[in-house]
């Protein structure tokens, strides 16, 4: 009797044991899987950002290089148009250098010379010219004062003395990319009236520049 009291219990503890060992297992599982979903989630999120990161840094890289490659491009084109208008102005100075070798430089020259007497407005003035041009300079030099003196006599009644002088310096002479011309000083040097044909080249340049562009380059109106 005692020994089958005995085996009941044993039993008893034995189910008891199997039925908690059961629910050990059940809950271990559960929160294994419930682990294991969440670690999944996290990680398919973390790919995701990974992706969506490395997308939008790929992206940002490609918008820097076309910016760049744009930029680039814009440079390029920005140099081909300088050197093209730049190409012109040396033609036009081309063409200038071949006008100083005409018939009716001479009278070119007065005529600048009267000119720049009328803007530089003193009583002592210097002239600088090419060395080529100062024999031409020295012959016209006296009718171009002569003509200055008659226009502001007509002017303001009065008649002036001008020292009109030629630089005597030939060290000083103009260089040969001023395309001929002249360009007088007085005071000292502090008053400048630079009326070569490379001066007047570039103020006609620069007064149709717009224009020039407008003609050579339409797709920028």
């Amino acid at each position: 009797m005692a020994s089958d009291q005995i085996r009941q219990m044993v039993n008893f503890i034995l189910q008891e044991a199997h039925e908690k060992a059961n629910e050990i297992r059940v809950k271990t599982e559960h929160d294994f899987n419930l682990e294991k979903q969440t670690l999944v989630h996290e990680a398919k999120l973390n790919v995701q950002d990974e992706f969506a990161k490395k997308d939008k840094d790929r992206e940002i890289q490609e918008r820097i290089a076309r910016s760049a490659e744009i930029g680039e491009c814009r440079v390029k084109k920005m140099k081909i148009r300088d050197d093209l208008l730049q190409t012109l102005l040396k033609e036009g100075g081309a063409k200038l250098a071949v006008v100083a070798k005409g018939q009716n430089y001479p009278q070119l020259l007065q005529k600048l010379i009267v000119q720049g007497l009328i803007k530089i407005e003193e009583n002592e003035v210097k002239i600088y010219c090419r060395s080529e041009d100062v024999d031409t300079v020295n012959k016209i030099l006296p009718d171009a004062v002569k003509e200055y003196v008659e226009i502001m006599e007509n002017e303001s009644s009065v008649k002036l003395e001008p020292k009109v002088t030629l630089n005597e310096d030939r060290t000083k002479d103009l260089s040969d990319d001023t395309y001929g011309g002249i360009m007088l000083t007085a005071v000292a040097g502090k008053i400048v009236c630079d009326n070569t044909l490379a001066s007047r080249l570039n103020l006609v340049y620069e007064e149709l520049l717009p224009s020039i562009r407008a003609i050579l380059f339409p797709e920028e109106q």
